[in-house]
Protein backbone atom coordinates (compact mmCIF):
# COMPACT_ATOMS: atom_id res chain seq x y z
CA UNK A 1 0.00 0.00 0.00
CA UNK A 2 1.22 3.52 -0.90
CA UNK A 3 0.40 6.47 1.73
CA UNK A 4 -0.40 9.81 0.60
CA UNK A 5 0.39 13.11 2.98
CA UNK A 6 -2.11 12.93 5.28
CA UNK A 7 -0.91 9.03 5.76
CA UNK A 8 -4.36 7.53 4.81
CA UNK A 9 -3.16 4.08 3.12
CA UNK A 10 -4.04 3.31 -0.46
CA UNK A 11 -4.76 -0.16 -1.96
CA UNK A 12 -2.92 -1.30 -4.75
CA UNK A 13 -4.54 -0.82 -8.64
CA UNK A 14 -5.83 2.74 -7.05
CA UNK A 15 -5.38 4.99 -9.41
CA UNK A 16 -7.34 8.52 -8.69
CA UNK A 17 -7.98 10.83 -12.21
CA UNK A 18 -5.98 13.53 -12.69
CA UNK A 19 -8.16 16.89 -13.32
CA UNK A 20 -7.29 19.01 -16.29
CA UNK A 21 -6.71 22.74 -15.83
CA UNK A 22 -9.77 24.39 -15.57
CA UNK A 23 -11.55 21.07 -14.62
CA UNK A 24 -14.13 21.58 -11.82
CA UNK A 25 -13.84 18.39 -9.53
CA UNK A 26 -15.62 16.65 -6.32
CA UNK A 27 -14.82 14.27 -4.55
CA UNK A 28 -17.23 11.65 -2.57
CA UNK A 29 -16.69 8.76 0.18
CA UNK A 30 -18.66 6.01 0.63
CA UNK A 31 -18.18 4.66 3.99
CA UNK A 32 -18.95 1.22 5.35
CA UNK A 33 -19.92 0.37 8.71
CA UNK A 34 -19.46 -3.05 10.09
CA UNK A 35 -22.34 -4.53 9.00
CA UNK A 36 -21.39 -3.91 5.62
CA UNK A 37 -24.08 -0.41 5.52
CA UNK A 38 -23.21 2.73 3.38
CA UNK A 39 -23.82 6.05 5.16
CA UNK A 40 -25.55 9.05 4.05
CA UNK A 41 -26.42 12.60 5.22
CA UNK A 42 -29.25 14.47 4.42
CA UNK A 43 -27.94 18.38 2.29
CA UNK A 44 -30.10 20.96 4.30
CA UNK A 45 -33.01 22.37 2.92
CA UNK A 46 -31.29 25.59 2.38
CA UNK A 47 -28.60 24.40 0.20
CA UNK A 48 -28.39 25.62 -3.10
CA UNK A 49 -27.30 22.66 -4.54
CA UNK A 50 -29.44 19.42 -3.78
CA UNK A 51 -31.88 20.60 -1.23
CA UNK A 52 -33.05 18.17 0.95
CA UNK A 53 -31.43 15.27 -0.23
CA UNK A 54 -29.39 11.98 0.79
CA UNK A 55 -25.73 12.34 -0.11
CA UNK A 56 -22.63 10.46 0.09
CA UNK A 57 -19.58 12.73 2.04
CA UNK A 58 -17.53 14.42 -0.25
CA UNK A 59 -17.15 17.72 -1.75
CA UNK A 60 -15.26 19.98 -4.20
CA UNK A 61 -11.54 20.00 -4.38
CA UNK A 62 -9.97 22.89 -3.35
CA UNK A 63 -6.86 24.94 -5.65
CA UNK A 64 -3.69 22.82 -5.00
CA UNK A 65 -5.44 19.85 -3.42
CA UNK A 66 -5.33 16.27 -4.85
CA UNK A 67 -8.14 14.57 -4.86
CA UNK A 68 -7.00 12.16 -2.52
CA UNK A 69 -6.39 15.40 -0.60
CA UNK A 70 -9.46 16.71 -0.65
CA UNK A 71 -11.07 13.33 0.14
CA UNK A 72 -9.56 13.10 3.38
CA UNK A 73 -10.17 16.67 4.14
CA UNK A 74 -13.92 15.96 3.27
CA UNK A 75 -14.37 13.08 5.35
CA UNK A 76 -12.72 14.63 9.06
CA UNK A 77 -14.73 18.38 7.97
CA UNK A 78 -18.30 16.51 7.27
CA UNK A 79 -18.02 13.92 10.10
CA UNK A 80 -14.94 14.08 12.43
CA UNK A 81 -14.05 11.03 11.28
CA UNK A 82 -10.60 9.89 9.71
CA UNK A 83 -9.71 8.08 6.29
CA UNK A 84 -7.74 5.38 7.58
CA UNK A 85 -7.52 3.99 3.85
CA UNK A 86 -8.73 4.10 0.68
CA UNK A 87 -10.05 0.81 -0.45
CA UNK A 88 -10.83 1.34 -4.36
CA UNK A 89 -12.02 4.16 -6.90
CA UNK A 90 -16.15 3.47 -7.84
CA UNK A 91 -16.33 5.38 -10.58
CA UNK A 92 -15.89 9.08 -12.02
CA UNK A 93 -19.55 10.70 -13.23
CA UNK A 94 -19.74 14.18 -14.94
CA UNK A 95 -22.59 16.09 -13.85
CA UNK A 96 -24.58 19.56 -13.82
CA UNK A 97 -25.67 20.40 -10.56
CA UNK A 98 -29.19 22.47 -9.81
CA UNK A 99 -27.24 25.35 -9.11
CA UNK A 100 -26.12 27.17 -12.38
CA UNK A 101 -22.57 26.89 -11.90
CA UNK A 102 -21.91 24.47 -15.12
CA UNK A 103 -20.39 21.10 -15.31
CA UNK A 104 -18.58 18.85 -12.70
CA UNK A 105 -16.47 15.87 -12.54
CA UNK A 106 -16.85 13.70 -9.14
CA UNK A 107 -14.25 10.74 -8.54
CA UNK A 108 -16.16 8.23 -5.72
CA UNK A 109 -14.30 6.10 -3.53
CA UNK A 110 -14.77 3.20 -0.92
CA UNK A 111 -13.27 4.11 2.43
CA UNK A 112 -12.35 2.62 5.46
CA UNK A 113 -12.52 5.21 8.80
CA UNK A 114 -11.68 5.54 12.01
CA UNK A 115 -13.65 7.03 14.38
CA UNK A 116 -17.04 6.72 16.26
CA UNK A 117 -19.33 5.39 13.46
CA UNK A 118 -22.54 5.97 16.05
CA UNK A 119 -21.96 9.71 16.35
CA UNK A 120 -20.73 11.54 13.03
CA UNK A 121 -19.89 15.36 13.69
CA UNK A 122 -22.05 16.42 10.98
CA UNK A 123 -21.80 20.04 9.75
CA UNK A 124 -25.43 20.97 11.18
CA UNK A 125 -27.24 23.03 9.15
CA UNK A 126 -25.46 21.84 6.00
CA UNK A 127 -26.19 18.65 6.54
CA UNK A 128 -29.58 17.35 8.75
CA UNK A 129 -29.57 14.18 9.41
CA UNK A 130 -27.99 10.98 8.31
CA UNK A 131 -28.59 7.07 8.70
CA UNK A 132 -27.16 3.98 7.67
CA UNK A 133 -27.86 2.44 4.27
CA UNK A 134 -28.60 -1.99 3.63
CA UNK A 135 -29.68 -3.52 0.31
CA UNK A 136 -33.13 -3.11 1.83
CA UNK A 137 -33.10 0.53 2.47
CA UNK A 138 -31.60 1.71 -0.58
CA UNK A 139 -34.84 3.54 -1.94
CA UNK A 140 -34.98 6.25 0.69
CA UNK A 141 -31.85 7.42 -1.11
CA UNK A 142 -34.08 8.50 -3.76
CA UNK A 143 -35.99 10.71 -1.68
CA UNK A 144 -36.67 14.67 -3.68
CA UNK A 145 -34.76 13.42 -6.65
CA UNK A 146 -36.39 13.74 -10.14
CA UNK A 147 -36.49 10.15 -11.70
CA UNK A 148 -32.79 9.34 -13.38
CA UNK A 149 -31.31 12.09 -11.02
CA UNK A 150 -30.20 8.58 -8.56
CA UNK A 151 -26.30 8.87 -8.93
CA UNK A 152 -26.11 8.62 -4.81
CA UNK A 153 -28.40 5.53 -5.28
CA UNK A 154 -26.80 4.19 -7.73
CA UNK A 155 -23.11 4.46 -6.29
CA UNK A 156 -24.44 2.99 -3.10
CA UNK A 157 -26.21 0.34 -4.73
CA UNK A 158 -23.21 -0.72 -6.74
CA UNK A 159 -20.44 -0.23 -3.73
CA UNK A 160 -23.17 -2.37 -1.82
CA UNK A 161 -23.77 -4.85 -4.31
CA UNK A 162 -19.46 -5.55 -5.13
CA UNK A 163 -18.81 -6.90 -1.83
CA UNK A 164 -18.46 -10.32 -1.11
CA UNK A 165 -21.15 -12.09 1.17
CA UNK A 166 -22.69 -8.50 1.60
CA UNK A 167 -19.59 -7.41 3.73
CA UNK A 168 -16.35 -6.17 3.08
Amino acid sequence: MSEDRWSAAVDPGVEPPRPADGEVWAVGAVILDGDGRAFAQRRGPGRRLFPDCWDVVGGHVEPGETLLDALVREVAEETGWRVRRVRRLLGVTTWTGDDGLGTRHEADFLVEVDGDLRRPALEWPRHTAYDWFGPDDLDRLKENRAPGEFLVHDLIAAALRDLPGGRR
